[in-house]
């Protein structure tokens, strides 16, 4: 493990003293030789200093890696801007350090404090190369919502390392019986994922970042909450069996009206921000139900979404650079100017809604398993989840796929080599992981 953090520390002066794309290709390179370090068990291995992974871990450094490189490949308008492109690369490099030592600690309060770290870069790019004036108050809202609850979880730490002795997670392997205890260290995990009625920080973030912003954002950083709530969750199992069924409760009843609302947005990057969050409010019940396909099937769908969402965040962006604008009140038609990017499209937006052979599917079949074993009463909103996450994909493909070129449309360039590349970057894994979708489940 530090050797690989000791090649990312060395990277630092290729982002400013070497070109834009050959950082692209060693982001490449390096993500590639952690591919090779396969980890397929969920016992901890590569332990060096406070670092080690499991399979949890390796799986989410990997998709790290994997939207780290594809945000540089995304980001071809700050190179040729010259908008302080070596800063731009700077500021990914240390986000990606940061949460390779996030997701890489053996130790609470190393997590705890990577967690907070990866904050600042997210907001520097929200708050850097944003678009509009507003950005500064979506960056205060990103900032302040987590800022809110960390310290009440940083004194429980200390009280379960009074209870333990250690803050390892080996050691965390007793029950912790305390309301308030399970609503400090978690809430700050409801927030990141996040749950519904504090999830207004994700949409304003997204809107206001720029792509890359939105691809860490919605690839990796709501999967923050998930991989802390899956450690942790562990030393709840008593109290969780007794409120556990509320936040279940909400979660879905959440998803439901957020994916109402999605129905209603005109802007684009805001509506696959909220459907992020109804789908990210099925990880937090599976979560919440404490089985083993609840955990399985979260760890798919965290995976899944990362990888569709950020492509969708992706597609969003280049019909921004085309028609500078996201309202699909003006990007219509775009099926007569882009055709084969209507087919990208449509392949991103059936994944988002599950349709086979997407690891979307895998993820929603083992979460659905898990809630309805929880309790039957959860069939009803599973049901208007899934079928409004449809409603709203389909509504989102057909209103910008379809229909009347806008007017005001005078000149247009068709799609470039990199920009193909890069969406199938996304499709591609997202439809192949569902072949290996066994070793989702050997980690728990």
């Amino acid at each position: 493990m530090m050797k690989f953090l000791f090649s990312l520390v060395f990277m630092i002066p290729l982002s400013f003293f070497f070109d834009f794309w050959l950082n692209q290709v060693v982001w490449f390179i390096v993500s590639l030789f952690f591919l090779f370090g396969f980890v397929s068990v969920g016992l901890f291995s590569s332990v060096s200093g406070e670092l080690g992974i499991d399979l949890l871990s390796y799986v989410l450094i990997l998709l790290s890696f994997w939207i780290c490189s594809l945000m540089i490949m995304a980001s071809e308008k700050i190179y040729f801007k010259n908008n302080w492109y070596g800063l731009f690369l700077f500021v990914v490099l240390i986000l990606m350090i940061s949460l390779f030592l996030t997701f890489g600690s053996l130790n609470v309060f190393l997590f705890y404090i990577f967690f907070e770290v990866s904050l600042i870069p997210t907001l520097i790019l929200i708050v850097g190369w944003g678009y509009q004036p507003e950005r500064l108050q979506a960056g205060i809202y990103l900032l302040f919502y987590t800022l809110l609850a960390s310290l009440p979880m940083m004194v429980s730490l200390f009280f379960c390392y009074d209870c333990f002795g250690s803050l390892h997670y080996y050691f965390f392997n007793d029950n912790v019986d305390s309301l308030i205890i399970y609503l400090l260290i978690n809430f700050v995990f409801f927030i990141k994922i996040p749950m519904f009625f504090v999830h207004l920080w994700l949409p304003k973030a997204h809107v206001e970042a720029p792509v890359s912003g939105s691809m860490i954002l919605a690839g990796i950083m709501l999967k923050l909450g998930g991989y802390g709530m899956m450690r942790l969750m562990v030393i709840f199992s008593l109290i969780g069996m007794k409120i556990n069924l509320f936040f279940i409760s909400l979660s879905l009843v959440g998803g439901f009206y957020v994916s109402l609302i999605c129905l209603r947005q005109s802007d684009m990057k805001s509506l696959i921000a909220y459907s992020s969050v109804s789908h990210m409010g099925l990880v937090l019940a599976g979560i919440m139900t404490l089985n083993y396909w609840g955990l399985s099937g979260a760890l798919a769908m965290m995976v899944a979404h990362g990888l569709c969402s950020s492509g969708l965040f992706c597609l969003a962006n280049i019909c921004y650079e085309r028609l500078m604008s996201r309202s699909l009140y003006i990007n219509k038609g775009l099926i007569n100017v882009m055709p084969s990017l209507s087919l990208l499209w449509f392949l991103l937006i059936s994944s988002n809604m599950a349709a086979p052979p997407s690891l979307n599917l895998m993820g929603e079949i083992m979460l659905i398993n898990s809630i309805v074993g929880f309790s039957m009463f959860n069939m009803f909103f599973l049901m208007l989840i899934s079928f409004f996450g449809a409603v709203y994909s389909l509504f989102l493909y057909s209103y910008s796929q379809h229909g009347m070129v806008y007017s005001g449309l005078y000149s247009f360039f068709t799609c470039s080599f990199r920009e193909f590349l890069l969406l199938s970057l996304h499709w591609v894994p997202l439809n192949l992981l569902v072949l290996v979708g066994d070793f989702m489940v050997l980690w728990v």
